[in-house]
């Protein structure tokens, strides 16, 4: 099931950002007072923008890095002037396993 970050623009100039499997019943859970407290007394106005991700965990993780950007990285992400991908750390690559030691043989002293 796809998940989304999205970027709401609340009446008081702030960005909210959350994460949801439909964005628009989210927004719509918003505008009503029963989404996030945060949005209950700053009424969002729009949905900024909207990313989707392959699942909970990716989104929440998106979710982590957005919230801590400051309010006008968060407007340059919703004008398209970064990608999602710039906010994200870089995939730290898996190490390559320790090669297998050689075995030594029965008849043979261990070397030092």
């Amino acid at each position: 099931m796809a998940w989304f970050l999205y970027l709401l623009e609340c009446s008081d100039g702030s960005v909210y950002t959350g994460i949801a499997t439909d964005v628009q019943a989210r927004f719509d859970k918003h505008v009503s007072g029963e989404g996030a407290r945060y949005t209950r007394s700053r009424k969002p106005v729009q949905v900024l923008v909207s990313f989707e991700l392959a699942d909970r965990s990716s989104a929440s993780r998106a979710e982590y890095w957005v919230k801590r950007l400051p309010p006008a990285e968060k407007r340059a992400l919703g004008a398209g002037l970064r990608t999602l991908e710039s906010v994200l750390p870089a995939p730290v690559p898996d190490p390559e396993p320790d090669p297998e030691p050689e075995p030594v043989a029965a008849d043979e002293p261990p070397s030092t």
